[in-house]
């Protein structure tokens, strides 16, 4: 550049923030920062809140032991996570939180051995629906003695979760 320029730079200049301008714009920027970080941190103590309580009923009720409480304990931190969120979206929709529940109860389900019984012959006659309702019926018991103990931890972390934020309404979202 040769000889003065600062006419030609002065439109330049102009759209460059200023020492002053940034002070001005970092003040809301920072309490976004810091409002994002309290999020952050409430929405930890949700799922390690929700994840302990799993684990430790787990640990106490089923008979797997430490590797059952440590699965219940995780379903349970994802449960957590997700019900904070659920939580901000829509405070009021119980629904969509029961729903949850059973999406992770559910999930959780998948992990889960379940020893069925063996499936009847398949040429079943109308003189015999007893196999076939027989079946039915023992599947139904495998399946409620199987899963029904991999549930109750989650819906003891989703009880004790709620009943910590009807005592504690700070940790609302």
């Amino acid at each position: 550049m040769t000889g003065d320029d600062r006419p030609a730079m002065a439109p330049l200049r102009a759209s460059l923030p200023t020492a002053a301008s940034n002070a001005s714009s970092s003040a809301p920027a920072r309490r976004a920062a810091e409002h994002r970080g309290r999020l952050r941190l409430r929405s930890l103590s949700w799922a390690l809140l929700a994840g302990a309580a799993a684990g430790a009923l787990a640990l106490l009720a089923l008979p797997g032991g430490l590797e059952a409480a440590l699965r219940a304990g995780a379903a349970g931190f994802f449960y957590g996570l997700l019900a904070f969120h659920l939580q901000r979206v829509d405070p009021d929709d119980g629904h969509l939180q029961a729903g949850l529940v059973g999406a992770v109860c559910g999930l959780r389900s998948l992990a889960g051995p379940l020893p069925l019984p063996p499936l009847p012959a398949p040429p079943w006659s109308a003189l015999e629906p007893l196999g076939v309702a027989e079946f039915l019926r023992t599947a139904m018991m495998e399946v409620l003695r199987g899963w029904l103990p991999l549930w109750l931890p989650l819906i003891g972390s989703a009880l004790a979760l709620h009943g910590a934020l009807r005592l504690l309404p700070a940790l609302r979202p």
